[in-house]
């Protein structure tokens, strides 16, 4: 059950503890979990839903099986986000004329190209990551949804917190879209600045006066980090940029996309959390055994990583570090009020912060239960501790009467 009132901490005074620049775990760790057939993540569902008779996938001659996806993984047309960026195994076919587009749901995201082969699936598994799959886009009488884990060359790396995940990555893109090497990149989430975000994005929506990086290409190859921001600043319209007829949306939502990069970075840290504890757990259950102590006895160490890795999570978890923003921001796709209506977390704010509560959705998801139960208790601990106390871990936090209700 969701506790009321689990929203407060306005403000922070040091750099934010996160898993980037750590070592990448092993996909064989038995910790991660990770080899083996997937069952939990919606796809794996989806793909025995399709083998028992249960689902259908129906063809649309204009977009293939993707609508028919969309609606069995209830991704609504809304979330769509238009990436231009050559980031992408498809990325022979993916240009400023012919972006690929992203649809996403709670866990599960959709890929697709115009005229491409392959629907790109992929979903965060409650306890082990991403998964990846894709759909061909041939009409057949049984289609079949691949699981493959070529992804995992880009997709395992410090950018997904080193194990299998998914990112949001924003680039200096050339007119082609190919990313500009020499500058390097950004991996987002809600406490980038927004002159971080979105490079290689087309982007719909008004900001007022904050500045991004979406809509635009690098013009001048000796100065890539001098974009027209200027130009591709509050765009409600996508005519005369690219043409969105082949795409199910003319849409490329501002406020979809600061949703998608909220969650695809909190799925990472569930994920890479939940390995720490684990591992932790499973090595002090054999220094136990080794020196006949209790079974349930902590080192001090091992208490250590639980506390870090709570640490890290619930500073997410509550938006801690997310900046303020500096106007207003209103999307253009009607996402924002379909993906609000369902209440409660998921309300937004849009005036000076993206949700209304300082509380992430995903508090109530699988993932956030497939934690190990002492990692999930010392979170609500910590949480808990915040709603009680004036100040959290040496960082002064406001807090509102009418905030904690």
């Amino acid at each position: 059950m969701i506790r009321a009132g689990l929203a407060l901490l306005l403000l922070a005074q040091a750099q934010p503890p996160d898993y980037r620049g750590s070592y990448t775990v092993s996909i064989g760790d038995a910790a991660l979990g990770y080899p083996g057939p997937a069952k939990d993540d919606p796809i794996a569902k989806l793909q025995a839903r399709l083998e028992s008779g249960a689902v259908k996938l129906e063809w649309d001659e204009k977009h293939g099986y993707l609508p028919a996806i969309l609606k069995a993984l209830k991704i609504p047309v809304s979330s769509q986000g238009l990436v231009f960026s050559k980031t992408s195994f498809q990325a022979p076919l993916i240009s400023p004329a012919s972006p690929r587009a992203i649809y996403f749901g709670d866990s599960v995201y959709v890929g697709v190209v115009p005229k491409g082969p392959v629907l790109e699936l992929s979903a965060a598994d409650p306890a082990r990551g991403g998964f990846f799959y894709t759909l061909e886009q041939k009409r057949v009488t049984r289609p079949q949804i691949e699981r493959g884990d070529g992804c995992l060359g880009c997709h395992v790396s410090p950018n997904t917190t080193g194990v299998p995940g998914h990112l949001v990555r924003s680039v200096y893109p050339d007119a082609a879209g190919f990313p500009m090497g020499t500058v390097g990149s950004f991996v987002t989430d809600h406490r980038s600045p927004f002159a971080e975000r979105w490079g290689g994005w087309y982007v719909t929506g008004t900001h007022g006066k904050a500045r991004h990086m979406g809509n635009v290409v690098v013009k001048d190859p000796g100065k890539p980090e001098a974009l027209d921001r200027e130009a591709g600043a509050n765009v409600t319209s996508l005519q005369g940029l690219v043409d969105t007829r082949p795409y199910l949306s003319p849409h490329s939502d501002i406020v979809a996309l600061m949703v998608l990069e909220h969650e695809t970075k909190l799925h990472n840290l569930f994920t890479r959390a939940g390995y720490e504890v684990r591992a932790a757990m499973t090595l002090q259950g054999e220094m136990n055994k080794a020196m006949g102590r209790p079974a349930d006895e902590l080192s001090e160490s091992t208490a250590r990583r639980i506390e870090n890795a709570a640490e890290i999570l619930v500073r997410y978890l509550l938006f801690l570090d997310e900046p303020r923003l500096e106007s207003p921001v209103r999307g253009t796709s009607g996402f924002a009020k379909e993906f609000g209506a369902r209440g409660g977390l998921r309300e937004f704010d849009l005036e000076t912060r993206l949700f209304r509560y300082r509380c992430s959705f995903l508090i109530d998801s699988e993932s956030f239960r497939a934690l190990p139960d002492v990692l999930r208790a010392r979170v609500w601990a910590r949480i808990d501790a915040v709603m009680a106390a004036p100040e959290w871990a040496g960082t002064r936090a406001v807090l509102a009467a009418a905030v904690k209700r």
